[in-house]
């Protein structure tokens, strides 16, 4: 009898998964057509707006000096970015604030928004400039590596068709939100070279953009890192990583291209992605099969190393980032293996202590705050910070809320999902290298990266007591894991 009933209730059961399922779907449809649908509208709007002409770059007389006078500032430049960022660093964590916010702080602070010009010059003078951007953007490869080694796409299996739609829909909302804001902001900030499609693209990423590292840190530091809450958020991020630098792949290979060469670059990319996914991780799996003991030999970490390089060369080849190439091999790489785990441990120092700091000195060479210096522009600048927080945290509230979660579960979801931190800084300077975006514009945009990561711990603090009890770590262990 009992079993009879079993089966009753199971086929009673599946027309019902069968419905959700299907409705769920068809809400994802409709939620992508309607982002699209919002584009072309805004696209419409936005390709007879016209843009201030181009402003000729300054000719700058550059200083003169040898080899090792250049040696010795990068040496200073990083010794005082280090320095600064480590007391920086513990005088925040008595806020509840994450290491970088104080990392990246630290270069702005020696950077010419704060110190000026000429005391700035002195520290990181501007014959130091291309070799400390030599070694941030090597620190940066190295580091989005590190972070696809550490993406867990068991969480991504192990969440289902919910924890997808909250994600994707806190990224398509800002997306939306962010190009509909360039209808504002490209007369005002951009230039005439600047094609307005591109702009409002780059726009829609940086607004899409969640620091993965960073909410990792903070649930770490809050113990809420196997709770419910902290599996969902992290599945969240995770899926968010992946599709946000599959868009800026897309976009950087728009804004460098024109025409049909745009089409060339994104069908590269998908067919570099599809060939990794394919054929180069399962022989990988076997590749790494062989490495099952740690230490791993020293020809297993040459080959790893050549194989990352070779695939940052690929990425850069196509049209896109390196950086692209680093983090997608990072994630064909079982994050539970020898490699993975000898990788992850033995770069981790050498990356977030040494390196990250040339990218944290190299963005404050480039942040001029001062270049946001009227009342109009400090606006817009809040502005920005209004609207990146609105479509991030409302975009997940809204879809943690239609997939079950309680308000203030959801409402937490959202807060850690507006985290930006490093990731931003990253997208930023891809963005300021390809001219898409202007210095003011770029000075604004790492104030509402700073702004917006800076608010995560405290709305969290008062989020959190109310969650605690509903994400015990018991409850959490098989969403985790």
């Amino acid at each position: 009898m009992a079993a009879k009933d079993s089966a009753k209730t199971a086929d009673a059961a599946a027309p019902a998964s069968r419905q959700a399922l299907f409705w769920t779907t068809v809400g994802y449809a409709l939620m992508i057509l309607g982002a699209l649908g919002a584009l072309l509208l805004i696209r419409s709007y936005g390709i007879v707006l016209v843009a201030p002409p181009a402003v000729a770059p300054h000719t700058v007389a550059e200083a003169t000096g040898t080899g090792a006078d250049v040696f010795l500032h990068v040496l200073l430049a990083l010794s005082a970015v280090i320095m600064t960022g480590l007391i920086l660093a513990k005088c925040l964590a008595y806020l509840g604030q994450p290491p970088v916010i104080g990392e990246v702080i630290a270069g702005i602070v020696l950077g010419p928004s704060f110190l000026g010009a000429e005391a700035s010059a002195v520290l990181l003078p501007r014959t130091v400039a291309p070799f400390l951007g030599v070694i941030a953007q090597l620190g940066v490869l190295l580091y989005m590596f590190t972070i696809g080694l550490e993406l867990h796409t068991d969480l991504m299996r192990h969440r289902t068709h919910a924890t997808v739609a909250i994600s994707h829909t806190s990224i398509l909302v800002p997306f939306v939100l962010g190009a509909l804001l360039a209808l504002e902001l490209y007369p005002r900030l951009s230039s005439s070279d600047v094609p307005f499609m591109s702009f409002a693209l780059f726009m829609g990423v940086a607004m899409s953009i969640t620091a993965f590292p960073v909410l990792a840190r903070i649930l770490t530091d809050r113990r809420m890192i196997r709770t419910e809450l902290g599996a969902i958020a992290l599945s969240c991020a995770a899926i968010d990583d992946v599709t946000a630098w599959c868009l800026l792949a897309f976009v950087v290979g728009v804004a460098q291209a024109q025409g049909g060469a745009g089409l060339v670059v994104a069908a590269g990319t998908l067919a570099y992605i599809t060939l990794m996914f394919l054929l180069v991780r399962p022989l990988l799996r076997r590749v790494v099969a062989w490495w099952d003991t740690e230490p791993l030999p020293r020809s297993a970490i040459a080959c790893v190393f050549v194989a990352l390089l070779l695939s940052g060369l690929a990425t850069e080849y196509i049209g896109i980032h390196a950086i692209f190439g680093a983090f997608l091999f990072g994630a064909i790489i079982p994050h539970d293996s020898p490699v993975a785990r000898t990788f992850t441990r033995q770069l981790d120092s050498v990356v977030t202590v040494l390196l990250l700091p040339a990218f944290f000195a190299f963005t404050g060479m480039r942040t001029r705050i001062d270049l946001v210096s009227s009342m109009d522009q400090w606006l817009i600048c809040g502005l920005i910070v209004v609207v990146a927080t609105g479509g991030k945290f409302g975009g997940t509230v809204l879809a943690a809320r239609l997939t079950g979660l309680r308000w203030r579960q959801a409402a937490a979801l959202g807060t850690l999902m507006n985290t930006r931190g490093l990731m931003e800084l990253i997208v930023l300077n891809i963005g300021l290298d390809l001219k898409v975006v202007s210095p003011t514009l770029f000075a604004m945009m790492v104030l509402m990266a700073l702004a917006t990561t800076l608010a995560t711990a405290p709305v969290l603090q008062v989020l959190r007591p109310s969650t605690a009890a509903e994400d015990e770590p018991g409850r959490a262990s098989s969403c985790h894991r």
